[in-house]
């Protein structure tokens, strides 16, 4: 059994992550500030604590109090588009909170370090992006992102910290947060459902996206820490199906019993419209083979958001920059 830290472990990746690592045994503890996530998704067994990875101080005591042999950092704000609009926030959350966990890493021995990066560092580039294309950024998420995977790039260098970086995208399922407006497009499709209110496009919906079911991914980045294939290196993670913005919007109305009659197209915002990754390092190591068909998986978020309904965390009160805030969002 190891000493496990998740960062974000209230949140819907995290908490499946802190899930799977309780069941394989380890004594997991969880910090989040609660900002967007939620403290019934901390898996039985896990030890809770709220604060911010950002609190250098809290992060210190912790480090002391419970020798972390693995830290798995997905703590973050993920809403990439929004980004632009909040850079210090942002950079202070997803950059300054990530090297708070790095140095106390390294002064504490940690074995290694597991980092969900985005494919938001690959940019508009031409898909598929494969893990060796160079990263160019095209928001300030992605930005932070990357840089967070150059400070481990560097630190293992210097310091000699293990790492594993993964790049997911677009993972959906249980637990994800149905009530921001800014992020997760198939969270806002179900909280407009939920609300009998149209479903929002940006542009033509003719945006394309790999959507992943939580499920799938997991297991696999839980696993990563304590596999010797992963260490120190870099994955892209998720599903190899590509759908448009329009298809998911009419297969959540079909889950969901409604018609996709009731769809409102907003003015196009800034973003990368066609973002696809390929998954053949993770493949050639015998992993997502049996990929969660998306109606199946959307059928079982839609089910679960029916059941709790919408789960609403704090209203979001940071933007810096209101110049050029797309449609719906002033």
């Amino acid at each position: 059994m190891s000493v496990v830290l998740v960062t974000g472990g209230a949140g819907f990746l995290g908490s499946h992550i802190a899930e799977e690592l309780v069941n394989l045994g380890h004594k997991v503890v969880v910090l989040d500030d609660l900002s967007g996530g939620f403290k019934d998704n901390v898996p039985c067994g896990a030890f809770f604590v709220k604060g911010s990875v950002t609190d250098h101080r809290l992060v210190e005591k912790l480090f002391l109090k419970w020798k972390f042999e693995y830290v798995f950092h997905l703590a973050a704000y993920a809403a990439e588009n929004l980004s632009v609009f909040i850079k210090r926030f942002n950079y202070t959350n997803n950059l300054i909170g990530s090297v708070n966990l790095i140095n106390e890493s390294v002064k504490n021995k940690v074995k290694r370090f597991i980092f969900t990066s985005s494919i938001a560092v690959y940019g508009s580039q031409t898909p598929p992006f494969s893990e060796d294309l160079k990263p160019c950024p095209v928001d300030s998420y992605g930005i932070a992102k990357f840089t967070v995977e150059q400070e481990l790039r560097i630190t293992k260098e210097i310091f000699g910290l293990d790492y594993v970086i993964f790049r997911p995208h677009n993972v959906y399922g249980e637990r994800q947060n149905t009530g921001d407006k800014y992020r997760n497009v198939m969270g806002i499709f179900l909280s407009q459902l939920m609300n009998n209110k149209p479903l929002t496009i940006f542009g033509d919906g003719e945006q394309t996206r790999q959507f992943s079911y939580i499920k799938d991914v997991a297991p696999i980045i839980a696993k990563a820490a304590f596999d010797e294939r992963f260490n120190c290196g870099i994955f892209n993670i998720g599903s190899d199906r590509v759908y448009s913005v329009n298809k998911i919007a009419k297969v959540i109305c079909e889950a969901f019993g409604k018609p996709d009659t009731q769809i409102k197209h907003l003015r196009k915002r800034h973003e990368v419209v066609h973002a696809a990754c390929s998954h053949k390092k993770l493949k050639d190591m015998g992993f997502l083979q049996n990929e969660t068909p998306l109606e199946e998986g959307i059928l079982k978020m839609v089910e679960w958001t029916k059941k709790v309904g919408i789960r609403k965390s704090k209203t979001f009160k940071n933007i810096e920059i209101r110049e050029g805030l797309p449609e719906g969002w002033e």
